[in-house]
């Protein structure tokens, strides 16, 4: 077998695993493209809607319905990745699901039997993403290039990696949105030495990352350096919404005459985010758009302008500027060739004046910021897979890397914007006489306390002679992969004694839970076939009973006693099955409700042939009135 025929045969996709919108790419012969959805179109809204404790439906359809069902839908799940529950209160404004405390104080989406947590919803968005895939490429997909935020942390990452695995995915490499980004500019520009800004403002991140894209050194091969990055985190498109539809909130609460009293049910809040959302869209190209909105108590009908929204905007907006100029600084003030944008935030007029102003080049809009991201993910993926040969990614970590020390100080072995792979190396000893063991407490975060940075893990080197206080030589070695995994190894070299560990931050999936979570959803996969198959049942013989009973009223006259007796019977026997299916779907055998359904068509064959020969014998005798 060829190279090229087995890479098709196990390909490498590109994922941009969104806040507001998702979507899987392939790189292949005829270069980067995002791939059809199963759904239709090609942006999966990262949305997902529950039944209780199974996933009733994912992306366009579990968005239309958001309404409807205002604490069963999951949107905006990114925001909560990786996060403790006391950390996720700012990430949850706006949203109608209940987030609550989970295990280990993550937070987690209450669904009333249960608490999920934000990698099982988005394990359900890449899981649609692989069937989309499959659907498309027509082989099986394992394997995905899986893209971040460049100012994801440690825990954000690995929660990331956790909902890979959960979708039956294998994230060959996790990869920052902004260098993906640069990757797909990288292919689709001319050949010449750039230094590039991307500035990606999406529906819940907002990244800014400078690059160097030139040669490698030969006449074919391109190199993508990663200079410095910048970002919050908690800053997307989905504050302007936000700040918009509270706006909107305050005037429906002044217009119904009720003031502080005045309170909106979920549904009529996800209703005004719907609108607020809908309005930023439309004011990307108009000066005005008109809105409308109808809830129990008072109606909103008005115009919302440009100006009204931007200066909604202006102080988020801000905040993307002030990192641009953090990121330029780390970058040492480097002059910028171009400006790639990424993310649907930046096709807001004012997002684009406030760019081109900072770095005084027009903004390169020749790329779609909602597709570019999946598409340089597909890119690396080709790369990953020996596909492409002539791009080289050098990225960096985007926040340091230490231990604490006496005190609670925090000692940075590796600090922000280093390159990856790397390795830092510092010797330590202890501060206590006749110590025989070293705890080890890994940080993350650019400020001097620990109080003040974030807690990765913590391990401890035992064993160690007595010996007084400043004696021992303890080598700690931070070691950071390709992926941005980090390991931390530590050695006294008098006594030789080792530690080691790979960094599984405390926000991430303890390996022991992803394999629960993996063992729960193949335990549960034959349950969750069976409720889906009797809820297809029961809803399909819901209708043919209704027809069947029209039809009866129709032709009854004409149907002998034994006959009716049947047909009451099997509708009797399917209306059963029915009653069962409202209580415990589990417990009905379904293949026993198949049976007394085909036997109730076969049965009402005869009573549809009655039905139609009197409505036929009804228009006859009208037109013989007529001609009389």
């Amino acid at each position: 077998m060829s190279q090229a025929a087995a890479a098709d045969s196990n390909p490498i996709v590109g994922i941009d695993l969104g806040t507001t919108n998702s979507l899987v790419a392939i790189c292949d012969e005829r270069g980067p493209r995002v791939l059809p959805l199963r759904s239709g179109g090609r942006l999966l809204p990262s949305v997902v809607r529950y039944d209780g404790e199974r996933v009733a439906c994912v992306g366009r359809e579990a968005r239309a319905g958001a309404v409807q069902f205002p604490l069963q839908t999951v949107m905006s799940a990114k925001r909560l990745m990786g996060r403790s529950h006391a950390e996720s209160t700012e990430a949850t404004a706006g949203l109608q699901f209940r987030v609550v405390e989970g295990p280990r104080g993550l937070a987690a989406i209450d669904l009333g039997s249960r608490r999920a947590l934000p990698q099982e919803v988005a394990a359900a968005i890449l899981a649609e993403l692989k069937a989309s895939a499959e659907a498309a490429l027509g082989v099986e997909v394992r394997r995905a290039v899986v893209t971040v935020p460049a100012y994801f942390d440690d825990g954000q990452r690995q929660a990331t990696r956790d909902a890979a695995r959960l979708a039956g995915l294998d994230a060959v490499r996790i990869v920052n949105e902004p260098t993906a980004a640069a990757l797909a500019y990288g292919v689709a520009r001319r050949r010449s030495s750039q230094v590039v800004a991307v500035y990606d403002f999406g529906g819940g991140t907002f990244d800014i990352s400078i690059l160097r894209v030139g040669s490698a050194g030969d006449e074919e091969g391109e190199i993508l350096e990663v200079l410095a990055t910048a970002g919050d985190t908690r800053l997307g498109g989905d504050e302007i919404d936000y700040a918009l539809a509270e706006a909107l909130l305050a005037e429906a609460a002044q217009a119904s005459g009720l003031g502080a009293a005045f309170q909106a049910t979920p549904a009529a809040r996800q209703a005004i985010r719907d609108f607020a959302e809908a309005a930023k869209i439309a004011l990307s190209d108009a000066e005005n758009t008109q809105i409308e909105i109808e809830l129990p108590e008072v109606r909103v009908a008005r115009s919302v302008t440009r100006v009204e929204l931007e200066r909604l905007a202006a102080p988020f907006v801000a905040r993307t500027i002030a990192a641009c100029e953090r990121a330029l600084r780390d970058a040492g003030g480097i002059a910028i060739d171009q400006v790639v944008l990424v993310g649907g935030s930046t096709r807001m007029p004012l997002v684009r004046r406030a760019v081109r102003e900072l770095f005084g080049v027009e903004p390169y809009t020749a790329l779609d910021p909602d597709l570019v991201v999946a598409m340089g993910a597909a890119v690396q993926g080709a790369i990953l897979a020996g596909n492409r040969r002539d791009l080289l990614l050098l990225d960096v970590i985007p926040l340091s890397l230490g231990l604490e020390t006496v005190g609670g100080g925090v000692a940075k072995l590796i600090h922000r914007n280093a390159q990856i792979p790397t390795r830092a190396t510092e010797m330590f000893s202890t501060s206590v006489d006749n110590q025989t063991g070293v705890e080890m407490h890994v940080l993350q975060g650019e400020r001097e306390m620990v109080e003040d940075c974030r807690s990765l893990a913590r391990f401890t080197l035992r064993g160690l002679p007595p010996m007084p206080a400043g004696i021992p030589q303890v080598e700690v070695e931070f070691l950071v992969d390709a992926n941005g995994v980090l390991r931390v190894d530590a050695v006294e070299k008098r006594s030789g004694c080792r530690a080691s560990v790979q960094v599984v931050p405390s926000y991430g999936l303890t390996e022991a839970e992803v394999d629960a979570l993996e063992r729960e959803s193949v335990t549960h996969a034959r349950a969750d076939m069976v409720r889906h198959r009797v809820a297809d049942l029961a809803v399909h013989s819901q209708l043919d009973i209704k027809w069947i009973r029209d039809a009866l009223g129709r032709a009854r006259a004409g149907l002998d006693a034994a006959y009716l007796q049947e047909l009451e019977a099997a509708i009797a026997r399917v209306d059963g099955f029915i009653e069962l299916a409202r209580g415990d779907a589990l417990g009905v055998d379904a293949d026993a409700f198949q049976r007394a359904k085909e036997w109730l068509d076969r049965t009402s064959m005869r009573l549809h042939e009655h039905a139609i020969a009197a409505s036929l014998s009804g228009m006859r005798a009208t037109d013989s009135e007529k001609r009389s």
